[in-house]
């Protein structure tokens, strides 16, 4: 589609037909008419009529023209909103073209913030003005006509709060006419980050890579850097100082974090080294918030924006460099709605607009590795912790060995250490990546499991809500007394140990333990786990029990001890990058020992000590790990060395579903690098209730799947009852 400025096909009597693309999951742009006094242009938001409604979209390009004049429906208003910039509406076409979804099912990504598109409203100030001779002056009074003789115009807000006095004091000077309220323009909403402002001394090596990324920013001009640190190298302040120099450019800068709400000491380093924080955004803020978020973003006020994967859709107009931190994160992956992968999109982001992207990891993915060693992408390194700290040493418990009791999940060697870390006055982490109390709750009588009724999964208990729940679909129940398929009571029995069965374990062998618990259920947003974060860093809690999110970045100097407690979890299933992924968050978790000056151990219990992930974690020798896992996606053909899409087919109907994949089969596209495994039904065979079936396209990796996938498709009628979805590089294979 052109979307050059020449946007506008002139008709009869001065009037322009106009392609509008609307934020809904349709098949394209739609033409309207716009009356000779409407100045549009491309990039601009404008009110349409779509049937009996009225919905706001953008201008996007020169009409089709195949339309009748009659049919063709007017232009109702030009919205007063900075236009969509030309490389955001480019990047929208080729992100639906690469997804194959519906550009205004992307385009919805980048609009979907209520009022946004919405003038600022007036903010009433008061200033002062003469004041009548015959005013009683009070104290208060005083206090108020002070703050604003010679100063600026205050709201009421921040008046009442200087001067320490009621609405009632300010509306009563008002009535006197010994103050004026005025309605002005808003003035900036978010204070703009300082690049000259003091930060921490760098190392030389964190010097030389800063200087780097410094040089690819200067140039503005595309490139990708790999910035590979080991954990507490200091990756982030030398981004940061990539970031000084977009905006010493006058250029805004985006960084992406896979858990904004998790990382609350990334801002407070923020602000040490720019003097405030960034925009923040993600899908917890407030709808105000996001409102006021995206506006500055489009005026170009937001200088620097920290945001979800989601953050990549906003209009920035002059974005000059773009972070993507802990780049090999699944959770840059978006599966539902318009699927893509929001590190790679980054990098088409910044290639389409020419500016730098940087991916920082300390364990990069397989994919960014290779693209480095094709010479597509450049690195820097940061082989050393920062400062004092050095690695942690590492050992493995074989669990084959360790003599446990069927309820017992700690090995002796692990108990001890806890007991002498915390004993010591230092702090310790245990890390499952297993939500809740117990995975499995099953009759010992007879032998019934609990199910989700929606969902081909166990019901987890919570045992501190007293609640079995579905991690997939969210349904809870009650913990009954009984079972419910032979009623005996005291008959269940729970299987498997969670985050809460550990720490019920830990209270009972170090009794000194305070514990704080770090999963998704007990992080309700950024708040609690800013709380979190405080109360491990004033030594409030010497224990820390959690999911993955412990990972994420934190860093604590006085915790000294890692145990992960079941190293082989992630090993199982048929993912594909089912070790890499585990060596990734094994490694992350390990990282945070011994930050600081005091050195770090970390224990992990295997019952595989010899498979490759755990010999890596053991020697240190990242290197040989992932070499071993690059020769075996390449002899498969498994990406990066090859191509991935997957069809999904839903359906609340399990025939109907049976009966597209088997449609779907007899259409499948024969090639010699082409194959088609499946249809089978998926992992999660049932899913919120949906009967679900799964076929992998699988080709070389030289040839393009959407045009494959375009023609597959094509010759499937999928009922109105029954659902078809893409995912193109597909992440998750459940």
């Amino acid at each position: 589609m052109d979307t050059s400025d020449a946007t506008t096909a002139t008709g009869s009597n001065g009037e322009k037909r106009i392609s509008v693309l609307l934020p809904l999951p349709l098949a394209g742009a739609y033409d309207y008419r716009a009356d000779g006094d409407f100045a549009v242009q491309t990039g601009d938001f404008v009110a349409v009529p779509l049937g009996s409604r009225e919905v706001v979209g953008v201008v996007w390009g020169d009409a089709t023209g195949d339309v009748d004049d009659a049919k063709i429906k007017p232009v109702a208003a030009r919205l007063d909103a900075p236009p969509l910039p030309d490389a955001l509406r480019k990047f929208i076409d080729w992100v639906a073209a690469y997804s194959l979804s519906p550009p205004g099912a992307v385009l919805r990504m980048t609009m979907n913030v209520r009022g946004a598109l919405e003038s600022p409203k007036p903010v009433r100030s008061f200033v002062a003005a003469d004041v009548p001779p015959d005013l009683r002056l009070t104290p208060a009074r005083k206090r108020v006509l002070d703050i604003l003789t010679g100063g600026p115009p205050r709201t009421m807000p921040d008046l009442a709060r200087e001067a320490g006095v009621g609405a009632s004091v300010i509306k009563g000077l008002v009535t006197a006419g010994a103050i004026t309220a005025r309605n002005l323009p808003p003035g900036p909403t978010f204070i703009t980050p300082d690049p000259d402002h003091p930060g921490v001394q760098l190392s030389a090596e964190q010097l030389d890579a800063a200087a780097a990324l410094r040089r690819q920013v200067d140039t503005e001009t595309f490139a990708v850097t790999l910035l590979d640190g080991v954990t507490g190298s200091g990756k982030t302040e030398v981004y940061f100082e990539a970031i000084a120099a977009a905006l010493r450019l006058g250029r805004q800068a985006l960084v992406l974090l896979p858990e904004i709400a998790l990382t609350p000491q990334w801002f407070d380093r923020f602000a040490r080294r720019f003097g405030t924080e960034p925009v923040v955004w993600h899908s917890d803020l407030s709808q105000s918030r996001r409102r006021l978020a995206w506006r500055a973003v489009a005026t170009g006020e937001a200088r620097v924006v920290v945001g979800a994967r989601s953050a990549l859709f906003l209009p920035f107009d002059e974005l000059g460099l773009l972070i993507v931190d802990e780049e090999h994160e699944s959770a840059y992956k978006q599966a539902d709605g318009v699927s893509y992968h929001a590190r790679d999109m980054a990098i088409v982001r910044a290639q389409l607009a020419g500016f730098p992207v940087v991916l920082a990891s300390a364990t990069p993915s397989l994919e960014t590795r290779v693209n480095v060693s094709r010479g597509r992408y450049g690195r820097q390194e940061l082989p050393e912790r920062f400062g004092a700290a050095t690695l942690p040493t590492i050992e493995a418990v074989d669990m084959r060995e360790s003599g446990l009791r069927v309820d017992q999940f700690l090995a002796p060697v692990l108990r001890d250490a806890l007991t002498e870390t915390i004993g010591d006055g230092e702090q310790a982490l245990l890390f499952l990546n297993r939500r809740g109390y117990a995975p499995l709750t099953l009759c010992r009588t007879c032998g019934h499991r609990f199910e989700c009724p929606s969902c081909s999964a166990w019901l987890v208990e919570h045992r501190f809500r007293r609640q079995l729940q579905c991690h997939h679909c969210g349904y809870t129940a009650p913990v009954p007394d009984a079972c419910p398929h032979c009623d005996t009571t005291g008959s269940l029995a729970v299987c498997g140990p969670g985050v809460e069965r550990i720490a019920e374990e830990v209270q009972a062998v170090v009794p000194s333990a305070r514990i704080g618990v770090m999963t998704s259920d007990t992080m309700r947003g950024p708040d609690a786990a800013q709380e979190m974060v405080r109360a491990i860093e004033a030594r409030e809690l010497n224990l820390l029990i959690g999911t993955q999110m412990v990972a994420k970045g934190h860093h604590f100097p006085y915790l000294t001890l890692v145990g992960i407690v079941d190293a082989d979890l992630g090993l199982s299933g048929g993912d594909l990058r089912a070790s890499e992924r585990t060596y990734q968050v094994l490694h992350q978790v390990a990282g945070r020992a011994g930050r600081a000056e005091r050195p770090g151990r970390v224990i992990v219990q295997t019952h595989q000590p010899d498979h490759p992930v755990m010999q890596a974690m053991i020697n240190g020798d990242r290197e040989a790990f992932m070499q071993l896992e690059e020769n075996n996606r390449a002899a498969g053909g498994w990406p990066p060395f090859g191509r991935l899409a997957a069809i999904i087919i839903s359906s609340r109907d399990g025939a109907a579903a049976d009966g597209i994949a088997a449609a779907l089969a007899r259409h499948a596209p024969a090639a010699p690098d082409v194959q088609v495994l499946g249809p089978a039904p998926a992992p999660l065979a049932m899913l919120r209730g949906q009967h679900r079936r799964r076929l992998l396209l699988k080709t070389a990796l030289d040839r393009p799947l959407q045009p494959l996938l375009r023609e597959w498709l094509r010759h499937v009628a999928v009922p109105a009852r029954a659902r078809v979805r893409v995912d193109i590089d597909p992440y998750n294979f459940l």
